[in-house]
């Protein structure tokens, strides 16, 4: 005899009616993806570091032609909203007061992994590719690589190219802009 286990996936607008009603405590590291409440990886010292260091970098370069968004939500369809480590987010004077910010709204997702990979990797990935952002970062901090991913077609990116120390990178919605992998690595 066999068991058949019935899921409950989760809107993005049931999600945050959860939130509201305290379901999930402050310290709670969870995001929403294909309707499933995930619980997120803690953050390590080497991710943080990354994080701030990406996030210094492209305040100075981008000078406020963009708007860089930390570990905020980004609702990509009715049943998924990760929480990126850096978005890249078309400006808004409201800077995205009244809505989280959509997928048509980022020009750039960058993903950290230390303890993390297969999930950014297997899980978030595809989801961005689904809803049509058009290039996201991996950064694998056990490689000391950063993987771009982008020309969407179909959902899945067709195009995927790795960098390592000693490359630079330019993301491609920001042509005049570019970084030095060492400067993510650290």
């Amino acid at each position: 005899m066999s068991v058949q286990v019935a899921r409950r996936y989760f809107t993005v607008d049931e999600y945050h009616r959860m939130g509201k009603a305290g379901v999930f405590s402050e310290d709670d590291r969870v995001e929403l993806i294909d309707g499933e409440i995930l619980k997120m990886s803690p953050i390590g010292s080497r991710h943080a570091a990354s994080v701030n260091r990406l996030n210094m970098q492209f305040n100075n370069l981008l000078g406020g032609r963009a708007i860089v968004s930390v570990q905020n939500p980004i609702v990509l369809n009715d049943f998924s909203e990760p929480e990126p480590d850096i978005a890249i987010l078309r400006r808004r004077d409201d800077f995205y007061a009244q809505a989280h910010p959509s997928a048509s709204d980022a020009l750039l997702v960058i993903e950290i992994a230390d303890t993390s990979v297969e999930y950014d990797h297997d899980i978030k990935l595809p989801a961005y590719a689904r809803s049509a952002v058009p290039e996201v970062w991996i950064v694998d901090l056990p490689a000391e690589t950063v993987a771009l991913y982008a020309d969407l077609a179909n959902g899945v990116y067709r195009a995927v190219t790795t960098h390592q120390r000693g490359d630079s990178i330019t993301p491609l919605h920001i042509p005049d802009l570019s970084i030095e992998v060492v400067s993510i690595l650290g």
